[in-house]
């Protein structure tokens, strides 16, 4: 009973910190041919969570020299001392920032639909799968360092992300088909992923006691990110049903006009 407990929250705690993760996967997985956009993230994902459990048993074993520096920066401008956790955090949220920055960029340009198909067109689904596992395993630190505060139990924990695996399988596919259908919500994924690397970052930076001219940096209270978050698909709600009244109240003035 005291593990079925935990395989419950196990899971209601991978589903709710994989919706970046599922979101990212949505994404990037627009980027492979067309046709083989399913096959993408399914195998994406699968790869994924095989190595999520490997990187489970990795941590349970050494979790202590995982998150122990094994360098440091001292000098008047930086301060930091650098571990694996710490450095795979800054990078994993470093490269979600400028993905998003860039994906935006994309949209704002007049060639973004010849853009997109020529991206489409050279980018591999090999290679797509590679991103995606990549940053699978960077958003499942943090989901497997919460899993083990709740129980070090391998095969319990090793259940749930099977299981929340098989979840992102299947609602990735409905996120992608809603995206393409409601091309306007893909900005407010985008931006959402903006905050998720700037929450990356600076949890990495926590971690490396990172500091810039004698000012730590903090990590990004998960209140303030939920909030943020939050927000962004209220604004988004407002926003689209302002539009619809303004193009309703244009047509009805406009057919008032003839």
């Amino acid at each position: 009973m005291e593990y079925a407990i935990d395989l419950v929250m196990l899971i209601a705690l991978q589903a709710v910190l994989g919706f970046d993760n599922l979101l990212y996967i949505s994404l990037e997985s627009k980027r492979a041919p067309l046709e083989k956009q399913k096959a993408v993230r399914t195998w994406g994902i699968g790869i994924a969570v095989v190595l999520r459990i490997v990187l489970l048993f990795v941590l349970l074993k050494m979790m202590d020299s995982f998150k122990a520096p094994w360098t440091h920066l001292d000098n008047e401008f930086v301060k930091a001392d650098i571990s694996f956790a710490a450095l795979i955090t800054l990078f994993g949220g470093a490269f979600i920032i400028y993905t998003a920055i860039k994906e935006v960029m994309h949209m704002m340009s007049l060639e973004e639909h010849h853009e997109a198909k020529k991206d489409r067109a050279t980018t591999s689904a090999a290679k797509v799968i590679a991103m995606i596992v990549m940053m699978n395993l960077v958003f499942s630190f943090d989901s497997i360092l919460s899993a083990i505060a709740i129980t070090t139990v391998g095969w319990v924990v090793s259940i749930a992300i099977v299981v929340s695996g098989i979840l992102m399988i299947v609602l990735a596919d409905k996120v992608s088909a809603f995206l393409q259908k409601n091309r306007l919500y893909e900005v407010l994924g985008l931006f959402i992923l903006l905050i998720v690397g700037v929450m990356l970052v600076s949890e990495g930076g926590h971690k490396a006691n990172l500091s810039f001219f004698g000012h730590p940096v903090h990590a990004m209270n998960k209140t303030t990110f939920y909030f943020v978050i939050a927000v962004l698909v209220l604004m988004d709600v407002v926003q689209g049903r302002y539009q619809k009244k303004l193009m309703r109240e244009k047509k009805e003035k406009h057919g008032t006009l003839v």
